[in-house]
């Protein structure tokens, strides 16, 4: 008989947040598959398991999945778990959980640790309709597209982000999304905790200079009744509107805003130019 894949949540922090369910069944398992097994030997360690491991992440998922689903296949009973939190949101597992159903082994998942909830529960947003859109993309154009997308749901909007990409992330938002209720959750279930809240044009100017550390949650409210929202729906900005809305936001001379903007939309600063002109020329009323 196959045996039976655990997807096993493991705390985002503190070690107390770990399940008794999830304790037991490291301990019953033959294999526990994780991202990084010196980071998972010492959660073991501290709960006294002593259980082999291996490594499964995303540099490897294909090769190792294929060779996992064979250990199920044989009898063998694996845990699969993150370095935090719940395995597969942003973390890798698809290929192992998809071939695994596949070729019919049980799958079953133990209940815990996710940052996404953490922080949504205790953001004071909406939380009725919700959108996880996890990582966006590093790059800045690939963002703002991406961000552009977005600002078509209707729901609160739940980002991951690295530290150093917190800064741009939050002002491209602002740019895209408007100036929305917003909360940054920072190093949830540790030590320094830390909710901010507010705009995004608040949390823009809290963020300043200052070198931004720990696990990041960036949760976006849904865009407002009335003209915010109609914008929201009338599509992507455009570059016409960004450029404007950055002079008078920064106070910053058309050029300058000009470059900001072709920058962040992956495109040259001519070619920008060029669009510029072109939707300024459409704007033009009649006759004039």
């Amino acid at each position: 008989m196959p045996g039976t894949l655990y997807l096993i949540a493991t705390p985002i922090g503190n070690l107390e947040d770990i399940s008794l369910r999830a304790l037991r069944v490291l301990r019953e398992v033959d294999l526990v598959a994780c991202e990084d097994t010196r980071h998972t030997r010492k959660l073991l360690s501290h709960f006294q398991i002593n259980r082999p491991t291996v490594s499964y992440h995303e540099h490897n998922e294909r090769e190792r999945a294929e060779e996992l689903v064979g250990k199920l296949l044989a009898g063998a009973n694996i845990a699969l778990v993150s370095d935090a939190g719940t395995p597969l949101i942003s973390d890798p597992g698809y290929r192992i959980v998809r071939e695994s159903i596949d070729r019919g082994v049980a799958v079953v998942p133990l209940p815990g640790a996710s940052a996404l909830i953490t922080a949504l529960s205790a953001s004071g947003l909406a939380v009725s309709d919700f959108f996880f859109a996890g990582f966006l993309p590093a790059r800045g154009g690939a963002r703002r597209a991406r961000l552009s997308d977005l600002a078509r749901v209707r729901s609160t909007l739940i980002f991951y982000e690295s530290p150093h990409r917190i800064k741009e992330t939050v002002k491209d938002a602002l740019d895209l999304l408007g100036d929305r209720e917003s909360v940054l959750a920072r190093e949830l279930t540790k030590l320094h905790e830390q909710f901010m809240r507010g705009r995004l044009s608040d949390l823009l100017s809290a963020l300043g200079e200052a070198t931004v550390r720990g696990e990041l949650v960036l949760i976006v409210g849904p865009p407002p009744d009335g003209a915010q929202a109609q914008k929201a729906e009338s599509g992507p900005i455009s570059l016409l509107s960004e450029v404007e809305s950055l002079m008078e936001r920064d106070k910053i001379d058309q050029m300058t805003a000009l470059k900001r903007a072709a920058r962040g939309r992956g495109i040259s600063k001519s070619e920008a130019y060029r669009q510029l002109m072109s939707e300024r020329e459409q704007a033009r009323p009649e006759g004039e």
